[in-house]
């Protein structure tokens, strides 16, 4: 994934467990006016966050302080996450489409219809570190860790060491909490926001600046199936082992981040416990003896794992429990650490070898052996979460394993030099870039991806996943089957159906080429996808369920004609002509406009709402002839160029 596709997305999904309290009713034989009202019924929640990642960075870590959820008919916020007094710091770049838990909570049963998560924002409380090798263009040094004084934290509240930033959220549709199923609700941030994180060089400046703003549109969407959500490697102490082997106990752990080398573990005082799989084996290793081997118990490797850090791969079931898959284990945190997990680099099919991204900006590389198996996290089919679908340098080979997927690494020996992987888990088969060869009759689509490393570049042929394969609900709780798409601009509004493919090969423009010309240049649409295997339209490799089309970004331009009914002209760098750019004004659905500006050395952020006459008003006479712009959005069939994100830049510019 690239920054010019899109910016990091971090989600919260709020898992509601099935255990829950009940509240006892007064006896019809006495009066009522003697009785104080019953106690609500509350059920548990377990707090997960995840997002959507960008390999221009290695590490985006954040600090939540809370969560609290809206009820129905402005009752009291009801908190259901708090930090503790250290918060722990979480890196938003692994958790690519990934859950993280971050706490349980007990909350009264009802309707909710949004939420308000604070994030801290003193300096230091967010850390970036930039990616080994980010794409060509890209403002930040190649493994550089951005100074806490060149980050600024738009919207900042509160007191010096006490400041925060508010996001509020509006669900889409209310949150309805019960104790009659695990129901959860996926908090979506649109960090994805191409204004997310943006750099500038101010005159005079010795460095370049970066604003990073957390309030973007954050929607609310349910997850109807708790058993497939799939959640990051985890780590922890195991504290105990029940008496019959079925369970252990482990107070959850975090890496420290900025990394540090030994790598040491944060505790969150969170206390977890996970299930051994009974019915499929969980594979344990220990790091330390060097051995591994399959249990249906915890009883035999209880003197293996309490007292122990342990890092551990693990599913939920639909009741809300929590089912290990894969368990490693050592006195050594750091031993548990130098397993890389992040995303994948480099592919070399000649050395039999991959290069994964670390939290730390470093690039490690790992040798495939004959024995190395391949995962890929199926939590929904827990017979096929735990089958290796492919062994040793020959799924390499393959073309199964491309840069930008999201791995996490075991080795056969943490302190070897190279690395050999033992296992190799793919968490997210994410394929993504300029998007072509996209037909009606339904055979499949081609993404296009350049990286800076030219054999890492692809352009591969995908599938759609069959017309018959479950492929989640709509945001009715209708089932869906078949392929499905949508604009990141309308996340909740996604086309499925008979004619999805042909909407989306219109929306794209279709063809073996694919695309719509602007300005004079063709100017692709841009996806991303998370692949999933097995599927019978390809059984032994595979297959799209879905595309979501990114911003496509368009390089820096200057302002030609100025805005007059919704559109106005530039000329983007490169191009030989000037191009047409439409805005909505329409609520709901307008194009997202910022100002950027530079006073005095300080770099600020103003968001213009261009649904009121007044932001209109200002929009129209900030984009005069000259200006300098970015523009994200979509390529149209007329020729023009529809807007999600538009920024604009006063007495500062953008960098590359």
């Amino acid at each position: 994934m690239t920054s010019h596709a899109w910016r990091a997305t971090l989600c919260a999904a709020l898992a509601v467990g099935l255990s829950a309290c009940g509240s006892g009713s007064p006896s019809s034989s006495v009066n009522a006016s003697s009785i104080s009202a019953a106690p609500p019924q509350t059920t548990q929640m377990a707090m997960i966050i995840s997002d959507s990642s960008v390999n221009d960075w290695a590490s985006i870590g954040v600090k939540i302080l809370s969560i609290a959820l809206i009820p129905q008919g402005g009752a009291s916020p009801v908190t259901v996450y708090t930090a503790p007094a250290t918060p722990p710091m979480i890196n938003l770049e692994q958790l690519d489409q990934l859950g993280e838990i971050l706490g349980n909570a007990t909350l009264p049963v009802g309707t909710y219809t949004g939420a308000t998560v604070t994030v801290a924002a003193n300096p230091g409380d967010v850390s970036l570190v930039v990616s080994s090798e980010p794409q060509t263009g890209f403002a930040g040094t190649p493994g550089e860790t951005i100074p806490s004084a060149d980050i600024q934290i738009v919207g900042a509240e509160g007191a010096s060491g006490g400041l925060s930033v508010p996001v509020n959220v509006t669900f889409a549709a209310p949150l309805v909490v019960g104790t009659g199923a695990a129901n959860a609700l996926d908090l979506e941030f649109n960090l994805a926001n191409p204004a997310f994180i943006v750099a500038h060089n101010p005159p005079g400046a010795t460095a370049t600046q970066w604003a990073v703003d957390f309030n973007r549109p954050v929607r609310g969407r349910p997850i109807h199936h708790l058993s497939h959500l799939v959640l990051r490697q985890m780590y922890g102490i195991a504290t105990s082992v029940a008496t019959d082997g079925s369970s252990m106990t482990i107070t959850k752990e975090l890496p420290t981040l900025p990394v540090v080398n030994p790598e040491t573990a944060v505790s969150t005082d969170m206390s977890l416990q996970i299930l051994a799989d009974g019915t499929n084996g969980t594979i344990f290793y220990d790091l330390d003896a060097g051995t591994s081997t399959t249990v249906s118990s915890f009883s035999s490797i209880a003197s293996s794992l309490v007292g122990k850090y342990v890092r551990f791969t693990a599913r939920y079931q639909d009741n809300g429990t929590l089912v290990a898959v894969r368990v490693w284990a050592s006195s050594d945190f750091n031993k548990l650490w130098r397993s890389p997990e992040g995303h994948v680099l480099h592919v070399d099919t000649a050395s039999d070898t991959i290069t994964v991204e670390t939290s730390a900006g470093t690039a490690v590389p790992v040798t495939i052996a004959s024995g190395t198996e391949f995962y890929v996290r199926r939590p929904a089919d827990p017979a096929a979460d735990a089958t290796p679908i492919g062994t040793g340098p020959s799924f390499l080979a393959s073309g199964n394993l491309v840069r930008g997927f999201k791995v996490a690494v075991s080795v056969l020996d943490p302190l070897a030099s190279p690395l050999v992987a033992q296992s190799v888990e793919i968490e997210t088969a994410a394929y993504s870039g300029k998007i072509s060869n996209v037909l009606p009759d339904g055979a499949g689509l081609t993404y296009t991806h350049v990286y800076p490393v030219a054999t890492d570049n692809y352009s591969v042929n995908l599938d759609y996943i069959s017309s018959a394969s479950a492929n989640g609900t709509d945001a009715s709780g209708n089932a869906i089957t078949g392929f499905k798409w949508w604009d990141f601009a309308y996340p909740t509004q996604p086309t499925d159906g008979s004619s999805a493919i042909a909407q989306f090969s219109s929306a794209v423009g279709g063809g073996p080429q694919g695309g719509f010309t602007f300005a004079g240049q063709n100017v692709y649409a841009w996806g991303l996808s998370a692949a999933v295997w097995g599927d019978p339209a390809n059984p032994a490799g595979w297959s799209v369920p879905w595309v979501i089309l990114m911003p496509t970004p368009l390089p820096r331009a200057v302002v030609d004609t100025g805005l007059a009914n919704n559109s106005f002209t530039i000329t983007p760098n490169g191009a030989t002509m000037p191009g047409t750019v439409d805005i909505s004004t329409n609520y709901g659905s307008a194009t997202l406009v910022y100002q950027f500006d530079n006073s005095n050395g300080t770099v600020t952020e103003s968001p213009i709402d261009v649904t009121t006459s007044g932001g209109l008003t200002t929009l129209e006479n900030a984009l005069t002839a000259g200006t300098m712009v970015k523009v994200f959005g979509t390529p149209q069939s007329d020729g023009t160029f529809r807007a999600y994100v538009l920024l604009y830049f006063t007495n500062t510019q953008p960098a590359s």
